[in-house]
């Protein structure tokens, strides 16, 4: 199993939830699991810093569509940062994932 690490810093109704490591197949879940546990009802805005992931493969790119489905259907503002230029910008770029994100760098 690839490793990828969760960390979430919880800042009255936002959050930022910091993602690094490889996210595929064989941790989505997990990755999955620990970002939604962090998700409540009363959040205004979560922020999503994927700075630190040298890999995701379609796997991890389900569980972030699956977070801003669930994001816009609470009517939380939903934050990706990605830095421009990088494998997972491109990624994120190609997938339309700034359609229902904003992506900052």
């Amino acid at each position: 199993m690839t490793a990828a690490d969760v960390v979430v810093h919880a800042q009255g109704s936002t959050i930022e939830i910091r993602l690094s490591g490889e996210i595929d197949l064989s941790n989505s879940d997990a990755v999955r699991e620990k970002i939604f546990a962090s998700i409540s009802n009363h959040l205004v805005a979560v922020t999503l810093d994927l700075s630190e992931v040298s890999y995701i493969d379609s796997a991890g790119l389900r569980v972030l569509f699956a977070l801003t489905e669930r994001l816009r259907l609470l009517q939380t503002k939903c934050t990706m940062i990605a830095p421009p230029g990088s494998p997972t910008r491109r990624v994120l770029e190609m997938t339309g994932m700034n359609s229902v994100a904003e992506l900052k760098p």
